[in-house]
């Protein structure tokens, strides 16, 4: 597995587009603990923390799919770096007004999340014409999930240490120029500044007109409800152990656990259908939540969460291929932007839904809207397959054949031994 994605990252332009991708997204990744451990030290109640992150996290779920938009228009360099320098200067707001003034308080994460880039989905859209092959793409979606497990796990630790040396303030501030100098190192690439998208039809809906992509993201809203339901129920389990530092284990189990399915998933070719294998995926994904239930002893707590991540990574690498074959022609950063910010708004449910479960339940029964959210998450597949099975999108094909096109339009498909065309596969071209 190591050398499958050792071979991905000695391409040219590579290592240095993800790097960048994931340096400018460590706001993202950061910014709601960010913000309320600012809130708190400031005297702020917990409530107007909460209330700020949840503003912050509703802005950016806005934001990503808008901006997503005007990349596929206007390319990346004259989105992407305006983007992340406002978002940075909402956040720097943030820390001069303080919560003196809510009404201030309120319009700086309102900003810093609107204009939050999408840098995901940036990355996403430039992997063909990197990579170039139709299976090193597929393995570097998968590459990209694992690496978006380990910064989620390292940001906020990033997050606590720069509070403990020097306080919540400087922190914000911090990872938010870190952020703007990760999305520079993106956009002054020789990828990034050539990529452009392929032509598009002009439609209000962008992206959302296609019928399986809206299928996709019904199902992976559900996929996002467990996922933020689980953070809920791992503090309610916590506090049934009485170590907050259970919690702690819980999340790195689930997050070691994404690493490697995400890491043996990548390391292999995969033959059949990627919608196909998606339902597969995702059965899985359910299975391994439903025990979670059961809320065993912590070293078996541990277990289960460390086996409730094994298809996570997956999950998410594979979605984005169907993204890529379903969304319509120039709409790929787009339609990239819609399924992160998909997942953002179904997290945002399930820990709503999460609290109350186990307020008024029990901590099993905060566990068991993840096994019901994977549960549905299955049934959108299931009820949809007929819609997925046919791609008609063509996000990426490259019309006319030029000498600056790099990504051929004529990639094989999966599942077509023939040689038929995959129009959704080749995400844009050189300009």
């Amino acid at each position: 597995m190591a050398t499958g994605y050792g071979d991905i990252l000695k391409a040219p332009h590579a290592a240095r587009l993800l790097t960048g991708t994931l340096v400018g997204r460590l706001p993202n990744a950061t910014g709601p603990i960010a913000i309320v451990m600012l809130v708190r030290a400031g005297g702020g109640s917990y409530s107007l923390a909460g209330a700020l992150a949840a503003v912050y996290g509703v802005a950016n779920a806005i934001g990503q799919p808008l901006l997503g938009r005007a990349v596929d228009l206007y390319g990346q360099p004259r989105v992407q770096l305006p983007a992340a320098v406002v978002s940075a200067l909402g956040a720097v707001l943030l820390v001069v007004a303080g919560t003196g003034s809510t009404l201030l308080a309120y319009a700086a994460v309102a900003v810093a999340g609107l204009f939050t880039p999408p840098l995901e989905g940036g990355l996403r859209a430039l992997w063909p014409n990197v990579l170039g092959g139709e299976d090193r793409v597929h393995r570097a979606y998968a590459m990209d999930a694992v690496a978006q497990e380990i910064m989620f796990t390292v940001g906020p630790l990033l997050v606590t240490l720069l509070v403990a040396l020097w306080s919540p303030a400087a922190a914000l501030l911090v990872i938010n120029a870190i952020g703007v100098l990760g999305a520079l190192s993106v956009v002054v690439s020789a990828p990034s500044r050539a990529w452009r998208s392929a032509p598009r039809e002009a439609h209000w809906l962008g992206a959302l007109r296609s019928p399986g992509l809206l299928a996709l993201l019904g199902s992976f809203l559900f996929v996002g409800i467990a996922l933020g339901s689980i953070t809920v129920a791992g503090v309610a389990y916590a506090d049934d152990q009485g170590r907050e530092s259970v919690y702690g284990w819980l999340m790195a189990a689930l997050g070691l656990g994404a690493l490697i399915g995400g890491s043996v998933y990548g390391a292999r070719q995969w033959a059949a259908a990627p919608e196909r294998r998606l339902r597969a995926i995702v059965a899985l994904l359910a299975l391994c939540y439903l025990p979670l239930t059961l809320t065993p002893g912590v070293p078996a707590m541990t277990v289960l969460a460390a086996v409730s991540g094994v298809f996570l990574a997956p999950a998410i690498a594979c979605a984005f291929i169907v993204v890529d074959r379903h969304a319509p022609r120039g709409t790929v950063t787009e339609a990239f932007s819609w399924l992160v910010t998909t997942i953002g708004v179904g997290s945002a449910l399930g820990t709503a839904a999460a609290g109350p479960a186990a307020e008024l339940g029990s901590t099993s029964a905060s566990f068991a809207v993840a096994g019901a959210g994977g549960i549905a998450a299955l049934l959108v597949l299931l009820a949809t397959q007929r819609v997925l099975a046919a791609p008609g999108g063509g996000s990426g094909k490259v019309s006319g054949g030029g000498p600056g096109d790099v990504a051929s339009a004529t990639i094989r498909t999966e599942n077509d031994p023939g040689g038929a065309a995959e129009p959704g596969f080749s995400s844009g071209h050189q300009a």
